[in-house]
Order: C-alpha cells, then structure tokens, then sequence
C-alpha cells in the first residue's frame, strides 16, 4: 500500500479539535518514522519520550504511551505522527522502502552467521522473551511428533494470566493478549500442517473456548481481541477440512457455539461447515436447531442457525416460511423473502412479497426499508408501470423525507413524465414550515433548501434560507452564485470568516484564506474592489498575532 488511507480530516474527526490543534504544536517534535509491517512507528518528544504506533490500514487506529492514550483516546501525539506521515515526501511508499531495505540488510546479515552464531543469537532471544520461547517448543513437539505437547503450548498460548489484573483484562493489556491469541491460531495451522489435523481442531476448540471464557472480563474495545478469535475459529475451519472429525460431534460443537450468549466474540458459520459434516453431520445439525428452535421459537441466534441451515439445503420455501413467522414492522424481512425468492427465478412471487411489505409498514405507520422501497419501484419501472413507481416513490418521500428520496421521486416523476405537475405537490408541505415550528426548522425547514438547491432553483432557495438553512447550505448557496447574486454571496462569506476567526489551526487557517478569496470575486464583480482591500487589511491586523495564518494569507495573495 503505498498511499495512506486517511486524510487530515480522518484525523480530525478521530482526534477532535482539541487534540488535533495541539498535535500540530508536535510536528517538529516527531522522530524515529519508520514503517514495521503493517503499522507506522515513531517517537514524539513531550514532558516524556512517547512511542506511537499507528496502524494505518482503515479505519486508522493510534497507540501511544502518554496518559491520554492508553485511556485509548487518539492523542496529540497521534496526531502529530499521522500528520508528519501525510507531509512527508512520498508518505508510506518511502518508508515501507526503508524498511525493504533495513529487512534487506538484516536477512543478509543472518545468512553471513555460522550455525554456532546463529545458536547463539537464538539462546540469548529465548532467556529474553517468553513468547518467542513458547513459539519454539510448539514447533519443537510439533517436529517430534509430540501432539500432547503441542496442544499444551497452545492451550498456554491462551492464558490470559499474565495479562489480568483482578481477573480482568484492562484496556491497556488486550492488545498484548490478542497477539497470544493469534499466535496460537498460527500454531494451530502449524501442527493442521504437519499431518495431525484432527488434533488441531481439538487444540482449536480447547482454545475458542478458552478465549469465549475469557472475553466477558477484558476491554476489548479496540476489537483486537474478538479479531484474534476470529483467527482461531479460521484455523479450525481448516483444520477440520483437511481432517476426519466426527460430522455428528462437530455438529453439536457448532450449536452449542451459535447458540451461546458469551460467545460473542466467536463466530462460527454453519454454512462454512457443509462439506465437512457431511449428510450425518448437517441431520444431526437440523435436528438440534429445530429442538433449539422449538424451545426458543424468538430467539435469534436458533432462528438464525435454522436459517443458515436450511438455505444451505436450498429450500426456499421453508427459509421463506422461517422469515414470514417474524415479519418486522418496516418490512425488512419480507426484503428478505423478496431477495431469497429474486435469487431463485421466482420475480413474481417476490414483487408479491415486496407489495405486502410496503402495505405492512403503512399499517404499521413506519417508513418502510428503504431497499424494498428500490425494489418494488424498479420492479415496476422494468414492466412499464411508471405510475406505480410513482406511487411508491412518492409514499415513501412523504413518510420519510429526505433528499435521496427526493431524488429518486423526481426520476421516476420524470419518466411518468408529470414532474411539472407532481413537485408542486411534494414541496408545498415543506414550504409550509414556519420560523416557529424549531422541529420543522431543522428537519424539513432545512430540506427544503437542500431540494431547491438540488433543482438549481437558487431563487426560491434564497427565498427560503432566512430561519431554515444552515451554515453549510448557505456556503452552498454562495458559491453557486457569485456571479447571479455576488452581494448576498459576499454576506455569507463575511459571517463565514467572522465564524472561523474565533478558532485556531492551519486546517482553519487554509479555510479562511479560501472564504477571503472568494469574497474578493464577489467584491470584483460588484466593482467595490477597495472595500475588499481596506477590509482584508483590518482583518489582518486584528489577526496579526495569528502567526500561521497571516503567513496563510501572504502565500494567496491576501
């Protein structure tokens, strides 16, 4: 991956304003840059030397060692590291060379040893760190043919012990415990590999639950943790499929995890598990579903097991008759019978199930979902009936207005060939908001000028914007009519900068800087290029201690 997949507004959001502005006081204070893997490591110089991590891959997630971030916050440390990253020439191409290079080196380096050197390299690393010593006797037993062994070192791999404070896992310490974790589903591929499949799965299933048992007492926030048990439940998926195990056992070690209310953290698909079972093994899984099923008939976890199960068997018909015994208020599961009944050839029975669960959510009084909503109006579309796409269309944007759905209702308006007639009779509702309606304000008040905006109608936009739009939409408005309206545009622009003055930061800095040039454009095409000029200047010595921004405003001219 050679660009980032964040931008500094990815890291504003994540930081929030406090941190991020304070983080641009460290960017000279960040060293040590290099890429390890996956992740981007520095140190940034504060009251103490911190190590930041970031992992980069989105969404971006950082680590440092101050106080602020092992509570888990992205801090200015954080953001000075992710900010130096994007500045940098070439960004993480140039450091992920550097450290081909570096890994060049070493591996060259290693090969020049003799076998006594290496011994020796590897004694001293082994009385230094214990996970590198448990991953050596895992693959010692495994070499020897020691499964007992083996399975001991991965059944210590999951114990969390070293790694609790009180019983439980603090945030700071599940990082550390997922990458055990991760290392004994390595371990479990490892001895799959080497010919004992079968004691892999068993090794496997020890440690799922081991870490199920575990998880209800850890701060997994990040999700490092469930990712690592996500990696063994992988593991054991294949090392069922290149064993033997028992179909009817494996069934039954397959329920009692779907269908165990701590097991979060663990998910197993039946599904993946077909070719494994078998005919004996999927009997044994229907069987205990639908007793599962018939003792919990709502509960979620047994219907969604039947529903795997039986889709995995192809019956359409008892998976529709599964979703049509919970049928939800907004029609979300006859969307789901709908698509189950497309995907088998069957469009006229699923444009069925469509129209009822348009009819259900209207009796229901709730918008319904706006995919089945999609469906049934293309459905119509493709057969020619556009007024009943129409219809549909229009439904839903009077239940549940926003500006997609005026979208859509404007298309199919358009195909009917009525929209002259038919936006009229939308809008009339939303132009009826008053200044003294605060919920009308801000839910239809606003959209409004979003829909106005949308048709090009600036006019009645303009019109409208008074009491119901909002900072964005004005900005918006302005700079679709700089040259149409430059007065009113110029007044948005002033109140904008007047707003951005009262905060601080080069991304702020940068904001003002384009308002300013925009509102020159509007003093230019009013011919009132002075009163730009006077103004610029006592906004400049106002500001004058703003260091940043001034030398901002000197790169554009301003």
């Amino acid at each position: 991956m050679g660009k980032s997949v964040f931008t500094e507004a990815d890291v504003r959001d994540l930081a929030g304003s406090r941190s991020y502005e304070r983080g641009l006081g460290y960017l000279d204070s960040v060293g040590h840059l290099r890429a390890d893997g996956g992740r981007i490591v520095a140190t940034v110089r504060g009251t103490e030397r911190y190590r930041v991590v970031l992992h980069s891959t989105e969404p971006l997630r950082g680590e440092c060692d101050c106080p602020y971030g092992e509570d888990g916050f992205f801090c200015k440390h954080c953001v000075a590291v992710a900010l130096t990253l994007l500045r940098a020439p070439g960004g993480q191409s140039a450091l992920r060379k550097e450290a081909a290079v570096r890994d060049t080196t070493l591996s060259d380096w290693l090969g020049s040893l003799s076998k006594e050197e290496l011994l020796s390299l590897v004694q001293r690393q082994l009385a230094a760190d214990d996970g590198f010593k448990e991953t050596l006797v895992l693959r010692a037993s495994t070499a020897r043919g020691d499964t007992a062994a083996a399975r001991s070192a991965i059944r210590a791999m999951v114990d969390p012990e070293d790694f609790t404070q009180y019983g439980y896992i603090g945030y700071q310490d599940a990082a550390g415990y997922a990458a055990q974790v991760s290392r004994a589903a390595e371990a479990v591929q490892e001895l799959a590999e080497s010919g004992r499949a079968d004691a892999a799965a068993e090794a496997a299933r020890d440690a799922i639950s081991r870490v199920i048992a575990v998880y209800g007492s850890a701060d997994d926030s990040d999700g490092e943790i469930s990712q690592a048990a996500a990696d063994l439940a992988e593991a054991h998926l294949a090392a069922c499929a290149a064993g033997s195990p028992d179909p009817e056992e494996t069934a039954r070690w397959i329920v009692d995890r779907c269908l165990d209310e701590d097991g979060d953290c663990v998910e197993i698909e039946p599904a993946a598990y077909a070719d494994i079972l078998g005919p004996r093994g999927l009997a044994e899984l229907r069987a205990l579903g639908e007793e599962a099923l018939s003792r919990n008939p709502s509960g979620w976890a047994e219907r969604y097991l039947m529903e795997t199960l039986v889709r995995v068997e192809g019956n359409v018909d008892e998976l529709v008759a599964l979703y049509a015994a919970d049928l939800t208020p907004n029609g979300a599961r006859h969307l789901r019978i709908t698509m189950e009944l497309d995907a088998a050839g069957r469009a006229d029975e699923a444009l069925t199930w469509a129209e009822n669960g348009l009819r259900h959510a209207a009796a229901e009084q709730t918008p319904p979902h706006v995919d089945l909503v999609a469906y049934t109006a293309e459905r119509y579309a493709r057969q020619g009936r556009t007024a009943d796409a129409l219809t549909v269309r229009r439904d839903h944007f009077l239940l549940a207005p926003s500006l997609p759905a005026y979208r859509e209702l404007r298309a199919a308006a358009q195909a009917h060939g009525v929209w002259d007639t038919e936006r009229p009779r939308v809008l009339d509702p939303l132009r009826e908001v008053t200044d003294t309606d605060r919920r009308g304000r801000y839910a239809h008040g606003s959209l409004l000028i979003d829909v106005l905006i949308d048709d090009g109608d600036l006019e009645e936009a303009w019109t409208a914007a008074p009491g119901h739009a909002h900072p964005g939409q004005l900005l918006t408005l302005a700079d679709a009519s700089v040259t149409s309206r430059p007065a009113d545009a110029l007044d948005v622009y002033l109140q904008a900068v007047a707003s951005r003055t009262q905060q601080t930061g080069d991304h702020n800095y940068h904001a003002i800087a384009d308002l300013l040039l925009k509102a020159r454009t509007c003093h230019e095409t009013l011919g009132t290029q002075a009163a730009f000029t006077a103004y610029a200047t006592t906004l400049r010595a106002e500001q004058k201690r703003k260091r940043n921004l001034i030398r901002i405003l000197d790169g554009r001219g301003l």
